[in-house]
């Protein structure tokens, strides 16, 4: 079974050509995820991810070297966020041992499907489980932004979120940093299941940073940071195990590190100057680009697996499609980010320049 493995990732690691045009696309893909990773908590591997596949790479490929990726790229952003108090690690410790046996099903699981079905099958499964649960996500966020916008004063904590922390199911632990008390079995399946998905598409704090926020009633910076500190271990486990069967590709990896080390830095300073309901519109946007980029790849891989038929031009159209929403996302949140810093640091400046002027 495991020479089998072997044999299969030697045929998987055909497909990718570094060629210096995709060695630069990688980089850039870097650190537009550094950017948002270090902005949102997560955000990078869903662009990464989908991004290094229409460049080629095939998705089991693309998902482990960007879990190989992600580990090192979660030491800094951590260390970063710790450093400005928005890491609970209390909370991150008892999440610690549910997400690497989320990680450890979800390794298994696309393992298997690659075995049966193939590369078409293993990115077509990737491609599914990115626009349904990334769809339902972005609209789950807009509809809250929306609906706060209406609202004259913001609770701290939604209804949903006060429900769950006010059900009294033992054990109870409070967690200080984020200021909620909460059922461990909450904390476990919120872990597990961000582990499952950082396993299955090299992601998971897109669920779960918004499940911190919506279900816990976590500050979103201290999701954000917690989040971060969480994927140290995801990232390392994952990439171990799919690392034993040959599909981490260390040229995508040194790639995706130049670019998203930069990007973090930027991402993770943005988040003390900017409100929750802006680091939410991003997250959105980001999002639901990414779950239509991701919409339009399927008939491809639905093509490749012979359950459909469509012509050479339509395959053309809807790769350059999926390319363009992909890409066109990631840059939005990224220049929305740098968009908000900068109107960040002039009110700082008029500020000062109001505050010094005679007569103040």
């Amino acid at each position: 079974m495991a020479g089998g493995a072997v044999n299969l990732a030697g045929e998987v690691m055909k497909f990718i050509d570094l060629s210096p045009t995709t060695a630069v696309s990688v980089a850039g893909l870097g650190f537009l995820g550094g950017v948002l990773s270090g902005f949102l908590g997560s955000g990078g591997a869903f662009v990464m991810t989908p991004g290094m596949m229409a460049l080629g790479v095939p998705g089991i490929a693309a998902v482990s070297s960007n879990l190989a990726h992600k580990f090192g790229k979660a030491l800094v952003g951590a260390k970063k966020h710790s450093k400005m108090g928005n890491v609970d690690a209390k909370l991150g410790i008892f999440m610690i041992i549910f997400l690497l046996l989320g990680v450890n099903m979800a390794v298994h699981l696309q393992e298997a499907i690659f075995s049966s079905l193939g590369k078409a099958g293993s990115n077509l499964y990737i491609s599914i489980v990115f626009v349904v649960l990334l769809s339902g996500l972005s609209i789950f966020i807009i509809r809250d932004i929306l609906g706060q916008g209406k609202k004259k004063k913001e609770s701290a904590k939604n209804p949903l979120a006060e429900k769950i922390c006010n059900l009294n199911i033992p054990p109870m632990i409070y967690f200080k940093v984020a200021n909620v008390r909460v059922s461990l079995w909450f904390v476990a399946l919120i872990a597990m299941a961000t582990g499952w998905l950082a396993g299955t598409v090299g992601v998971g704090g897109f669920v779960g940073v918004p499940a911190m926020i919506y279900l816990l009633g976590i500050p979103t910076t201290v999701a954000a940071g917690t989040e971060l500190f969480l994927a140290i271990f995801s990232g390392a486990l994952g990439a171990f195990q799919y690392a034993l069967h040959g599909f981490v590709d260390i040229r995508l990896v040194l790639l995706l590190y130049l670019g998203s080390l930069i990007g973090l830095h930027i991402g993770a300073n943005a988040t003390k100057m900017v409100s929750e309901q802006k680091i939410k519109l991003v997250m959105a946007v980001v999002i639901g680009m990414s779950a239509i980029s991701r919409g339009f790849a399927i008939p491809k891989y639905l093509g490749d697996l012979k359950m459909a038929t469509f012509s050479t031009g339509v395959t053309n159209v809807l790769d350059m499609a999926a390319a363009v929403s992909l890409y066109g996302g990631a840059v939005a949140g990224v220049i929305m980010i740098i968009g908000y810093v900068v109107q960040f640091k002039r009110r700082n400046k008029l500020d000062t320049q109001y505050v010094q002027s005679p007569g103040h």
